[in-house]
């Protein structure tokens, strides 16, 4: 039974966890001020975009946790460790970004039908805070979003959250100027059919990993025929592709071989195996099973 493991540095791990560490700060301050803004002004949007902020500390604390948790080593009975805490830390997000979108449609369908003069004022300046201060998380989470699943919908909830804020700044403006106060609805709605968006992508993506489907940048037939190329391979079977986390993506099959070759002979073999598949298509997990004139099914997708 060949195994190959590929070693990734977590250097850039701790900066992760500062970044999140002050997102979540920031957005307890806009929590806490939006409320209480919110009851004094009489302003829904503030406190729906409070109630949003709030998912967010929620979301971020998630994050935070689980980005811990891929730290831990691997032991007798978590073998993997924690490295699917990611994982289900971005199926939560998205499953709580969707939910808080369809509570803000609700309510903003509620306010279209009752428009109630607001305090604008404190909803200009509450609004203005909390765009900077979710402005300012945003661009500290952005590099580390770009290869992380999990980072990626924190991001998402703190970028829906700024777009709120000035959605609210706007509805504070033209309250405060024009007296409209349906305006304030009708941007609730348009930040919240966004989110369910955003939301539906990422619950789409998490599952998919959490099921352990093949990644879509990967054709199992490509790989079938490149390690058939190999002369002394007469057939694979038995395969399965699967992503763990972010980092790893794993491969394992059943290889059946021409001659009863020698031990030392299927190393190189499995070395060249393992080389083709990493550079070719990402694959940093190789599990291949040695096998000569076996009585077993030969087809390249086996039902266990």
């Amino acid at each position: 039974m060949g195994h190959h493991h590929n070693h990734h540095h977590h250097a850039h791990g701790d900066t992760k966890e500062r970044h999140l560490g002050i997102s979540i700060l920031l957005n307890l301050l806009i929590t806490v001020s939006q409320v209480v803004g919110g009851i004094i002004s009489g302003s829904l949007a503030l406190l729906s975009d409070a109630l949003h902020n709030f998912s967010d500390v929620l979301s971020l604390v998630i994050s935070y946790v689980a980005n811990r948790l891929t730290k831990k080593r691997a032991s007798a009975n978590k073998t993997f460790g924690y490295k699917r805490a990611e994982i289900i830390a971005a199926f939560v997000n998205a499953a709580t970004l969707v939910v808080v979108a369809v509570i803000l449609i609700i309510e903003a369908i509620e306010r279209l039908f009752e428009p109630q003069s607001i305090g604008s004022d404190l909803v200009i300046w509450l609004a203005a805070l909390g765009i900077a201060a979710n402005g300012f998380s945003v661009l500290l989470l952005k590099g580390d979003a770009e290869n992380n699943i999990n980072m990626k919908s924190a991001y998402f909830h703190l970028l829906t959250d700024m777009m709120a804020s000035i959605a609210v700044l706007i509805g504070g403006l033209l309250m405060k100027f024009f007296e409209i106060y349906w305006v304030d609805a009708l941007l609730t709605m348009a930040i919240a059919i966004y989110l369910i968006y955003v939301g539906y992508d990422l619950l789409k993506e998490s599952t998919k990993v959490l099921m352990l489907f093949t990644p879509k940048s990967i054709v199992v037939q490509e790989i079938v025929d490149t390690i058939n190329r190999i002369d002394q391979v007469k057939n694979v079977h038995h395969v399965h592709i699967w992503q763990l986390n972010d980092e790893e993506i794993h491969l394992e099959a059943h290889i059946d071989f021409k001659a009863d070759i020698k031990l030392s002979e299927f190393d190189v073999i499995l070395d060249q195996i393992e080389k083709k598949v990493y550079h070719d298509h990402g694959i940093n997990h190789v599990n291949i099973q040695p096998e000569y004139g076996k009585c077993d099914s030969k087809n390249v997708i086996v039902q266990d």
